[in-house]
């Protein structure tokens, strides 16, 4: 393989090298020189939004969400998540520079967040991990504007269309944290400050070998259960059968919950809970949706071992941090 000096062009063998040795691309881009020739333009396309390496700040620091807010702080685990950073618009750019200082925050692990200074008052917060671009959540809001959503995703343009939804609709109740979901509820959040605790539609890493990636599991209950008051509620939906079944096994299992249902089975879709595109899009093609709800049940007194509480018994931090097996969407 040769370059053409000045011309920004490789010469390769052949289309399938365009791949290997240029990088992913059109191959359009290719243009046959001879039967065993072509030459491959590594220029950007007109138009063509410039590529960033991986980890790379989109904005300056304080601007805009950090491609990887905790950093190394925290112990390497599997995640039920990957990062999204894919095309942001003009639009949501602009969203994300102009409200990130006011209503965005990253999740670095590194201070205990107090929940009525970040709303700018005291109110009942719920807690809601992946929300896509932002639309039901932005209904969920003018729906419930005395209830603080904080919202958790790592998606960079679905941050920058729900910060732009707040903006025009005057939903001052959302605030959108960019980052692990774990690391917030284990690092950043006090004991019993959450009223509910949302996860609509989370990835059903739906090969065996992965099941171990999927966030709805023992262990993120446990977490979660230790930062939801006595009677919130979690609500959980997924459009994947055997990922509800699970969902419904562990919930069902975990002693911190109890089924809204008397039957013990799924609930109907309750009122508060937009229909989704994505989730339209699914009934379309004739998936079934579960929607799962249950309530924290009230912890049962202390005994003598344990009037410290498991955290402070276990260390700062400890108890929690057993957690190795969850994340969010």
């Amino acid at each position: 393989m040769t370059y053409r000096p000045g011309a920004g062009s490789v010469l390769i063998q052949s289309p399938a090298q365009c791949r290997v040795s240029a990088g992913p691309g059109p191959t359009a881009n290719l243009r046959r020189i001879d039967p065993t020739v072509y030459e491959y333009d590594e220029k950007h396309q007109a138009g063509a939004p410039e590529r960033r390496r991986p980890g790379k700040r989109m904005f300056p620091e304080g601007t805009g969400p950090a491609p990887d807010p905790a950093g190394s702080h925290f112990e390497r685990r599997i995640r039920s998540f990957q990062p999204r950073r894919s095309r942001v618009t003009s639009g949501q750019a602009d969203a994300l520079k102009r409200l990130w200082p006011k209503w965005g925050l990253d999740i670095d692990g590194q201070r205990t967040l107090d929940l009525a200074e970040l709303f700018g008052r005291d109110c009942p917060v719920v807690l809601e991990i992946g929300f896509g671009m932002g639309e039901a959540t932005a209904q969920m809001a003018a729906a419930e504007p005395g209830t603080g959503i904080l919202a958790v995703d790592v998606h960079t343009p679905g941050q920058g269309n729900l910060l732009n939804l707040a903006d025009r609709n005057g939903l001052s109740n959302i605030r959108v944290a960019n980052g692990d979901a774990i690391i917030l509820l284990r690092e950043m959040l006090p004991p019993a400050c959450l009223d509910g605790l949302r996860v609509y539609f989370p990835d059903p890493w739906p090969k065996k070998r992965h099941h171990k990636r999927r966030l709805i599991q023992p262990e993120f209950l446990t977490l979660a259960a230790t930062r939801l008051k006595p009677g919130a509620l979690i609500h959980c939906a997924t459009d994947w059968e055997p990922y509800a079944e699970q969902m419904l096994e562990v919930l069902t299992a975990h002693p911190a919950f109890e089924n809204t249902r008397e039957d013990g089975g799924y609930a109907p879709r309750p009122s508060f809970r937009p229909l989704t595109r994505f989730e339209g899009q699914g009934l379309d093609k004739g998936h079934v949706v579960r929607d799962l709800l249950f309530r924290r049940t009230h912890p049962e007194p202390a005994g003598p071992d344990e009037a410290a509480g498991p955290d402070e018994a276990a260390g700062p931090g400890e108890t929690a941090r057993r957690d190795e097996t969850a994340g969010p969407v």
